[in-house]
């Protein structure tokens, strides 16, 4: 006899709200009230009971049918997302692929495309892109079809000290940028919909100034603890609805909704991007604060601080959730993708930190110069292979300095970074091996000092700064020798090559690369190509070639480049250029087109 626990399980009276198909097939006919017990079936008992003539009975099924038509209908024609109570895994996949396909057509619009060309190229384009892209690898070849010859570029102006950061926005509308004045600008990128774009160049928002605290008095018994850096923030700093300091970092969200910033306030400022209104503070780190990072997708920040320790937050709940520890100096930067990843680097600690937080565990990349004989004992014969411009790079006769600080990294996809230090290195690593795939030396050329004593006297230009266009093969680097120079990586993942210049006079302190469509030149003026024709019937493409008018291609994508430029490093002011010529304290913003 079976147990009664199992014959009541199929017997279970589904919601109004999301019935199955098989439920609707046995409540249609209630002639068979038995299959479904009194439970089962949602005729009334006494329904059934007086169903004793034949009339009677088809005139309560015609109800009941009409009553499980409108209410069933919809949830039948259209196969929405509910779950059904027999339906198997593979038919659960298939359900769920065909809305997934449907909201793509909606998205692309009903009569703008040919179905099969649909099929054929972009849908199957977009699943492709996201299926690589939540599997965290590199899917976006383009560095050959970036247009670099005379690239559109915006500068902007609105702070008075150097720059520290500048961050885009994901859909490129807004540009954010920081100062040690210790104010925030927000700069919109596109016109309104009120203005025609051509009227309508890019201006000055909003700004976030500094807040002024009066500074405490001095006293014998507390001035210890009132200095800064020592872990205490006075009462007045922290409920400051702004920051009383330098802002050296800033983050937006992936959704464009929230603003985060940090600085020598200690604070980590949480902005609405909408309303240009503070929302809070949080107050853990007990240091400087020099790196912030949304993890993609999500609220999630990750902060690094001068204090060795990194904290998580989520703005969803607006709460503290965990703080990391490990580096054994200031930590300079942090970067960070849409896996449960990030990646920081420890100044003079030679380090580079790659915490898997949901595992609760750490993998530590050691960077700088060793001497030969231990190169050799832990390398073998390796090292002899890059000496003459094998795996590690850089080529016979090409002189190399050893590294003694680790300022900065950048992710490309989820086990391929790249570092960039005071030795003006730029080094490839992968989370599968312990020292670098490919190394850069000298990146960014020498700094040559003229000495009383000792003549010219030559130092590698330090890395300032790392961006990396996310899952793709484009990186820039920054420093202070006029340039950002962008850099290729090849198919399999291993190398680096030039790619070529931008210029920009001054300390870059910030880089970020983001892609947009195509489409954004229509309404950004200011990012359109203005290289003129090769002759009156032909223009020309991104390799140079001339194409006639009639058969140009307009741009796939953009990818938007942003810089901020100092005087004076982002993190000191060891070096200033404040008396060369073309060094300003400005915000840049390339439109670099793809073919």
């Amino acid at each position: 006899m079976p147990d009664s626990f199992f014959s009541s399980s199929k017997k279970r009276k589904r919601p109004i709200a999301g019935p199955s198909k098989s439920a609707s097939k046995h409540q249609s006919n209630p002639s068979k009230p038995g299959k479904f017990g009194k439970k089962g079936n949602k005729t009334p008992v006494k329904n059934v009971k007086k169903r004793t003539q034949e009339s009677d009975e088809t005139d309560e099924d015609d109800d009941e049918d009409i009553d499980d038509l409108e209410l069933r209908a919809e949830d039948v024609e259209e196969g929405s997302g509910e779950e059904d109570e027999n339906e198997t895994p593979a038919q659960k996949r298939l359900r769920l692929a065909k809305v997934y396909l449907d909201g793509l057509k909606e998205e692309l619009g009903e009569g703008e495309f040919d179905a099969a060309e649909i099929d054929r190229e972009i849908i199957s384009a977009r699943l492709q892109r996201d299926v690589l892209e939540h599997a965290g690898k590199v899917h976006l070849f383009i560095a050959n079809s970036l247009s670099l010859a005379t690239p559109p570029t915006l500068r902007l102006r609105s702070h008075k000290l150097p720059l520290t950061a500048a961050t885009l926005s994901e859909n490129g509308h807004y540009l954010f940028t920081s100062s040690k004045d210790g104010s925030i600008s927000k700069h919109t990128l596109l016109p309104s919909s009120s203005t025609s774009p051509s009227l309508s160049p890019p201006t000055k928002h909003h700004q976030f100034r500094k807040i002024i605290v009066p500074k405490p008095k001095k006293s014998k018994q507390k001035a210890k603890s009132k200095e800064p850096g020592v872990g205490i923030i006075r009462e007045e700093v922290q409920q400051a609805q702004g920051h009383t300091d330098e802002v050296l970092c800033l983050a937006v969200s992936s959704d464009g909704k929230y603003l985060v910033s940090g600085g020598k306030d200690r604070k980590i400022g949480v902005w609405d991007v909408e309303s240009e209104s503070w929302i809070r503070a949080f107050t853990g780190h007990r240091d400087i604060i020099s790196g912030i990072t949304f993890r993609k997708g999500t609220h999630q920040i990750y902060t690094s601080s001068y204090d060795r320790t990194l904290k998580i937050h989520d703005l969803t709940t607006m709460g503290y959730v965990e703080t990391l520890f490990g580096h054994q100096d200031p930590i300079l930067s942090i970067d960070s993708l849409r896996g449960e990843t990030a990646l920081s680097c420890g100044g003079r600690d030679k380090s580079v930190r790659y915490w898997k937080i949901g595992d609760e565990t750490q993998l530590v990349f050691r960077g700088g110069g060793k001497s030969r004989l231990r190169e050799v004992l832990e390398g073998g014969l390796e090292d002899e292979e890059n000496e003459d411009g094998g795996e590690g790079g850089g080529g016979r006769g090409e002189k190399r300095f050893i590294e003694g600080s680790i300022d900065c990294v950048a992710m490309i996809d989820e086990v391929t970074f790249v570092s960039g230090g005071d030795s003006g290195s730029i080094s490839l690593w992968n989370t599968q091996k312990k020292k670098p795939l490919f190394t850069i030396p000298v990146a960014h050329g020498l700094h040559t000092i003229h000495s009383a004593t000792e003549g010219p006297v030559s130092s590698p230009r330090w890395i300032t700064s790392l961006g990396a266009l996310r899952y793709s093969d484009t990186i820039a680097s920054g420093s202070w020798d006029g340039e950002i120079r962008l850099w290729k990586l090849d198919e399999k993942l291993r190398t680096l090559s030039a790619l070529g210049c931008i210029p920009a006079m001054g300390f870059v302190n910030s880089l970020q690369l983001i892609s947009v469509p195509g489409s954004y030149i229509d309404e950004a003026a200011w990012a359109r190509s203005s290289s003129p024709p090769s002759t009156a019937d032909d223009t020309v493409d991104a390799n140079g070639t001339a194409v006639p008018i009639g058969k140009a291609k307009k741009a796939d994508s953009v990818v938007l480049l942003s810089a901020a430029l100092g005087q004076e490093p982002r993190l000191g002011r060891w070096m200033r250029m404040s008396g060369e010529e073309g060094v300003r304290n400005v915000a840049l913003v390339v439109a670099l087109h793809c073919s």
